[in-house]
């Protein structure tokens, strides 16, 4: 294990805290170069960037011999050719996989942040001890690096803030001259900094130093109005009042006045509990994080405010306090005298005494935190304060861990069971309550994926919530995945008070899962005793929880995850691997979960049946219509194939193009061609005609655009399907139809023959052939191959009707949702927007139920279309400029190219950006730019150089953009023409059959055609 310091000259220490040689200065530049990035991969490009200021020839190589020379240093036992693990290779750079307990930074970082929660006395212990890492300015060798700077000053803010933590604990604890000398240091360094010169005069009131603490005061003002032009804030200023009026409250430990409570969410039924008049006692229990002390503290703050005194004592975890130390803090907030008699009897009277005359002066609420830490002594006191309670209005709530309870806490609440205190035992908040903190902690905006993520992982466990709040805060939803630093070393600290072979138990569970089969955990461990008591020790400590008498469940995914990334990776795998062959054995129809063992066990000797596994569980979620898993599953599959050490090439390219389906189904369109090309590639070698015929047909996607959106590879795919069709015999008519469907739907747009041939026989062979699936494909392709003459949409209605009634009868969700989709379509051409708007609902609630986004890409540029044909242009514009921006995100480059101004055109031609690319559309956009620009006879020219207008969805637009132009120049010819073309679709929107824009009834246009001809 190697331990770096940072703060400070850079420093390695080894197992036995000797210092690892790191040779030269460029050597522990790199090193400090990634321990500033905490563990993130930094690409080997800035790397040189920061290294050099003018990078040498051969720096990389330079860089990898570093790299090389620190991994022997770091990892001086390391085999030959094993995986580093400490200084990672990771694309496209460079990581230092160190732990937080092994970098001093890191540690004082997280002793400042959890210092916040912590009580005074053991906020200030963590505090000294954080302090006390630094030897120096952090990476003070590098102070004039530019990459080092913005970290060099985050740590010395810390530096500062854990400065005045410290005093502000120490203030709580009385010990108000010890902190003196250090705030003075603290002012004269940083005169900026206003919570250390109200610390300071604190400080000094509470010595007895009352002029001093107002002359430090004045020097406050002094630096801040002179330097900075500013008055103190108000702090300083409520301050300086309350010590001329030498303020009650200033004496007290706690600096309860001047605090800002923390954001509380949730609990209203438990703080009810608590404030009911009846209630002189209440215990509040929980797990550790579960908010006992907020609720304490939020408890205290209502009471507070209605007048109440409140003050508060705490056990120590640690140990090493005097005697009944939670009640010496409470006399000694109450102003009482805390040297407590050795006689018990006589301590007793005594603490009851001060308690009453404290009751007499108003409302007291006595909170005692921690009480699974408490000893003999404080546990007395409560107990004989909850049987005799005091004179006046007194409420006394105890917190402790219900999951750490000593056998003397487990007397005590016997005992104070005759007082029949308020139980309040605190569970995980309710998602409502998480989103609020989430919201309240986090600098983000979150999403509500993001608080469902948040809401699993931690149960509504508070203290677990704020963690990975932060975690968001920090890296987004991505970093959700991992565990926050402060959880897992809470969770490690609460392990460790498990035997071992209970910890090894659990271990083995998390493998498993977030639940576990205890059948298979006994089978998996060989000792059914030890599994039986490592449950009991689990349960009673809150780790896991019994939802039936043959499963166990960790009570925190957080958990369950703690333990799994704490296993080396060579355990784990091997633990994968007997789990794979157990339920193999045991459950052989559980295909998804032999398959998860197996494929994590990431063994050549188990890939073969990792792949076999994975492929069955994905072509499984495939016929669910579960597309994420599926895709999930197949690159599992791939990735366990090309672990074996015999490669089936079939076999490969079956998961291949089953990952591809996956992929174009869940919107991974640029992934999905790249492996759709590698395997057109792979055919194309092998000169298989059978197996080019299975791996073409095997890309039966629904597709609804009629622009290819990589045309080459389109082409590819068409020419390879022809060879393929033209080598297989006739008595194969279901191969045969997927061959013509794929060129068919390949041909898109082209609005040849011989495409549409194609999709006439694919449907005459699916027919034939009585195969639902075949002929929804090959409807699919004759969809794409109805636009050959304007005015088909009532034929693709009958297309769309069939498909659909096709995909409902024999549940095939892809289809189904395609044939809403080209209904949505079809009826927008007719302008039956009423009928539309039903398919439109019907694809939304598929796309929502399914999670597959590229149909809210559809019916978002329809719901734009709508407020267009309704006349509300700048609402149309505004829903057309979103729509695109994530149009454009999709990999759907054949639709996307030129659709927004083409789309901003049909709203208004007089402020349409002519300048932008229009696409398929772009020629006919140019003769009307010339015509609206006074350019006539260019535009003529332009008009008769038009080339063939594709055959595709915007086939009636083109048409539209040309009759505007013929109009305008007066050519008869070219009128004569369009008004024939565009006669057939008399009745339809210009370009409606899109689903997403309008240029106006095509009436309009034969109109105008008629007339200017006439």
């Amino acid at each position: 294990m190697i331990e770096f310091g940072v703060l400070g000259p850079l420093q390695a220490l080894d197992g036995q805290r000797r210092p690892v040689e790191l040779k030269g200065p460029r050597h522990r530049e790199l090193l400090a170069r990634l321990l500033i990035a905490r563990g993130r991969v930094v690409p080997v490009d800035w790397l040189i960037a920061d290294l050099w200021d003018d990078p040498p020839e051969g720096a990389l190589g330079t860089v990898q011999t570093f790299v090389s020379a620190l991994r022997r240093a770091l990892e001086p036992d390391r085999l030959p050719r094993a995986p580093a693990e400490l200084l990672v290779t990771a694309a496209p750079g460079y990581a230092l996989r160190a732990e937080q307990q092994n970098v001093d930074a890191w540690r004082f970082e997280k002793a400042v942040a959890d210092s916040r929660e912590l009580p005074p006395e053991r906020a200030m212990a963590l505090l000294d001890g954080a302090l006390a890492l630094w030897r120096g300015p952090a990476y003070a060798e590098f102070a004039d690096r530019d990459w080092a700077r913005g970290e060099i000053t985050r740590l010395g803010e810390l530096r500062l803030l854990a400065i005045e933590r410290r005093a502000e604990a120490a203030l709580a604890l009385g010990l108000a001259a010890d902190v003196v000398a250090d705030l003075e240091t603290q002012v004269g360094g940083h005169p900026y900094r206003e919570d250390a010169w109200r610390l300071l005069a604190l400080a000094l009131y509470r010595s007895g130093r009352q002029g001093d603490a107002l002359g430090v005061l004045r020097r406050a003002r002094e630096s801040l109005v002179e330097e900075l032009g500013v008055d103190p804030g108000p702090e300083l200023r409520r301050l300086e009042a309350d010590i001329l009026a030498q303020a009650p409250h200033l004496a007290l430990p706690a600096r309860e006045g001047h605090s800002s409570p923390r954001p509380f969410f949730g609990r209203t039924e438990e703080l009810a509990a608590l404030q009911r008049p009846a209630t002189t006692l209440g215990l509040i229990s929980g797990e550790a994080g579960a908010g006992k002390t907020a609720l304490a503290e939020e408890l205290a703050r209502r009471l507070r405010a209605q007048g109440w005194t409140s003050v508060r004592g705490a056990g120590s975890e640690g140990g090493g306090v005097p005697a009944a130390w939670p009640w010496s803090r409470i006399l000694a907030a109450l102003g009482a005298v805390a040297d407590f008699p050795a006689d018990r009897f006589a301590l007793r009277r005594h603490v009851a005494a001060a308690v009453a005359r404290a009751a007499e002066r108003a409302p007291l609420l006595l909170i005692l935190d921690d009480l699974q830490w408490a000893g003999e002594e404080t546990l007395d006191l409560l107990v004989s304060l909850s049987a005799e309670p005091p004179r006046g209005r007194v409420l006394i709530v105890g917190t402790y861990r219900s999951t750490e309870l000593t056998p003397a806490l487990t007397a005590a609440l016997a005992r104070l069971a005759r007082a029949e205190p308020t139980r309040v035992h605190l569970g995980g908040l309710p998602e409502e309550a998480v989103a609020d903190l989430v919201a309240a902690v986090s600098h983000r905006k979150p999403e509500p994926a993001s608080i469902k993520i948040i809401y699993g992982r931690s149960a509504g466990n508070p203290f677990y919530v704020r963690e990975l709040a932060s975690l968001y805060d920090a890296e987004g939803v991505a970093g959700l995945s991992d565990v926050p630093h402060g959880i897992r070393d809470v969770v490690r600290h609460r392990l460790s008070g498990l035997p071992e072979r209970s910890r090894d138990v659990l271990r083995q569970a998390a493998v498993l899962g977030q639940e576990a089969d205890l059948v298979v955990l006994t089978e998996l461990t060989g000792d059914e005793e030890t599994v039986l008591h490592a449950v009991e020790d689990a349960t009673r400590a809150g780790f896991v929880v019994e939802p039936g008498a043959e499963r166990v469940a960790f009570a925190h995914a957080l958990v369950r995850d703690t333990l799994y990334d704490d296993m080396t990776r060579s355990r784990r795998a091997r633990f994968h691997a007997r789990t794979a062959e157990i339920v193999e054995r045991l459950r052989p129809y559980d295909i998804e979960t032999i398959a998860h063992h197996y494929v994590r066990a990431q063994s050549r000797a188990t890939a073969p049946r990792a792949a076999h596994y994975a492929r069955a569980a994905a072509e499984r979620a495939e016929r669910r219509f579960a597309p994420h898993l599926a895709a999930r599953l197949w690159r599992d599959a791939l990735g366990a194939h090309d672990l074996r050490e015999d490669q089936d090439v079939r076999a490969r390219l079956e998961i291949v193009m089953g990952l591809v389906r996956a992929l174009a189904l869940i919107g991974d369109l640029d992934t999905a061609r790249t492996f759709r090309a590698q395997a057109l590639a792979a055919i194309g070698e092998l000169d298989d005609p059978d197996l080019s015929s299975q791996v073409l047909g095997a890309f039966d996607v629904p597709a609804v655009w009629t622009t290819n959106d990589d045309e080459p590879l389109s082409r590819r795919v068409v020419a390879a399907a022809e060879r393929a069709l033209a080598a297989l015999p006739p008595e194969r008519p279901a191969e045969r139809s997927r061959l013509q469907s794929t060129i068919a739907l390949e041909s898109r747009g082209a609005g040849s023959a011989r495409a549409h041939d194609a999709a006439a026989e694919a449907e005459a062979l699916a027919r034939r052939a009585g195969d639902p699936v075949l002929l929804a494909f090959a409807l699919n392709g004759r969809y794409m191959q109805s636009f050959h003459r304007t005015g088909l949409a009532p034929e693709r209605i009958g297309i769309g009707t069939e498909l659909l009634a096709l995909a409902v009868q024999n549940d095939l969700p892809g289809f189904e949702v395609t044939g809403h989709l080209i209904l949505l379509q079809a009826h927008s051409a007719l302008a039956d927007f009423e009928a539309a708007d039903r398919h439109a609902a019907a694809a939304d609630a598929f796309a929502e139920w399914h999670d597959i986004p590229l149909v809210g890409v559809f019916t978002q540029w329809y719901a734009a279309l709508r407020l267009a044909v309704e006349g509300r242009t700048a609402e149309a514009e505004a829903a057309y400029r979103s729509a695109a921006s994530r149009l454009n995100s999709t990999g759907m480059r054949g639709m996307a190219r030129g659709l927004l101004p083409l789309a901003l055109l049909s709203l208004d031609r007089d402020t349409v950006d002519w300048s932008a690319d229009f696409g398929t559309c772009r020629e006919w956009a140019h003769a009307l730019r010339l015509l609206v620009s006074g350019r006539s006879e260019e535009a003529a020219v332009a008009l008769r150089t038009l080339p063939a207008s594709p055959r595709d969805l915007l086939y009636e637009a083109r048409l539209a953009l040309e009759a505007r132009v013929a109009i305008g120049v007066r050519d008869h010819t070219a009128m004569k023409r369009l008004r024939r073309e565009l006669l057939p679709a008399a009745n339809e929107l210009a370009g409606g059959g899109t689903g997403l824009l309008s240029l106006g009834p095509v009436r309009h246009y034969l109109d105008g055609l008629a007339e200017a001809s006439a």
